[in-house]
């Protein structure tokens, strides 16, 4: 019988280029799914390293594949260092989800960079990635596969919202679990923010002082991705091709850009959930530190926001790898069809072990 209580890494880059998170955890399955985080660490990522995995989309193919493997060395190095420098002698695996370059699972391709071999070479861990690849050869999304966390974690939540580069929801709906992505955040955010010469608009300072463009604000709630009712995810190339071309056509102060992206984030999540006060959404992800962004969504929603302890919010993608880790190890289902729209319920991911 295998072991129930798992002691592992869960490893997180997203496409919001903030840095790489890393949550040393304790997860158990004795009853229900308990997990405890020991000890958690984001480490920013340095100038080259954030325009290599910005402009990975740009490269060619040899040069996205020597990437691959630089970034599995540096994840791999970055690892060994955290072990070390903690003192962590107890570890069964580390679950990584890599760095996400493509995802368009309509042509039936996803890629996240951050090659796995080279992780297990060189911390000599057990290492599990590659969660989404199999979603989409099995028709579905290969996202959000944070869900099954939000069930199996956070079940006392109605709903589950995400902010993140993109803004995603989970909840139960007629005894499945379904989830989709809603819309862009900090990627298009950050992005406008970067050219002042800031990482972020701390607290959406920045944007409570601009105005609303209401053409803008028209016409990017009307783009069809959002009356779209089928599974559903958002990456890079939805960026690119679409909303940065929209915004700057308008020419507008980058306060107004963030005033008015800001009030279309709030109005596509609210649109996605009951105003109800008696309702609970737990709120995770950078966004959840953005005070006017929760303002804003506080005046189209009734449902109770909840903003958890800074180490659920900073940490919880994290977290939630670690279980799609420790599922596959046990060999148990970590994606489900009602989520991602794939034929089957399936265990997800590659385990390498040197």
């Amino acid at each position: 019988m295998k072991n129930k209580t798992k002691y592992c890494l869960g490893v997180m880059s997203g496409t919001s280029l903030d840095g790489l998170d890393i949550a040393y955890l304790k997860i158990d399955s004795q009853t229900s799914y308990q997990f405890e985080i020991l000890k958690a660490v984001t480490i920013p990522y340095n100038p080259d390293w954030k325009n290599m995995l910005k402009n990975g989309f740009h490269i060619s193919g040899e040069a996205l594949t020597k990437l691959d493997a630089d970034y599995g060395i540096y994840l791999g190095n970055t690892l060994k260092k955290f072990i070390t420098e903690n003192n962590i002698e107890n570890l069964d695996f580390i679950a990584s989800h890599g760095h996400t370059i493509y995802h368009n699972p309509s042509d039936n391709y996803t890629l996240q960079i951050g090659n796995g071999p080279y992780i297990n070479t060189i911390t000599g861990i057990k290492t599990i990635c590659d969660f989404r690849t199999q979603d989409v050869a099995l028709g579905g999304q290969g996202a959000p596969l944070v869900p099954i966390g939000d069930a199996l974690l956070f079940s006392e939540y109605d709903y589950c919202l995400n902010l993140g580069g993109f803004s995603n929801i989970s909840m139960n709906k007629n005894n499945q679990r379904i989830a989709f992505d809603i819309c862009p955040v900090n990627i298009v955010m950050n992005h406008y923010v970067n050219s002042l010469d800031l990482e972020y608009d701390e607290n959406g300072e920045i944007a409570s002082k601009g105005n609303i463009d209401t053409t803008l604000l028209n016409e990017l709630n009307s783009l069809p991705f959002y009356n779209d009712s089928k599974p559903k995810s958002l990456g890079y190339e939805f960026i690119l091709e679409t909303i940065f071309p929209i915004i700057n056509k308008y020419n507008l102060e980058i306060k107004d850009i963030l005033r008015t992206f800001v009030e279309h984030i709030a109005q596509q999540i609210a649109k996605k959930i009951a105003s109800d006060s008696s309702k609970r959404m737990l709120i995770t992800g950078g966004g959840a530190f953005n005070i006017f962004l929760i303002e804003r969504l506080k005046e189209f929603t009734k449902t109770e926001l909840i903003i958890p302890e800074n180490s659920i919010i900073d940490y919880k993608e994290a977290l939630v790898f670690a279980l799609l880790g420790y599922l596959k190890d046990e060999e148990k289902n970590n994606c489900l069809k009602s989520v991602t729209g794939a034929s089957k319920d399936h265990s997800s991911g590659i385990i390498y072990t040197s």
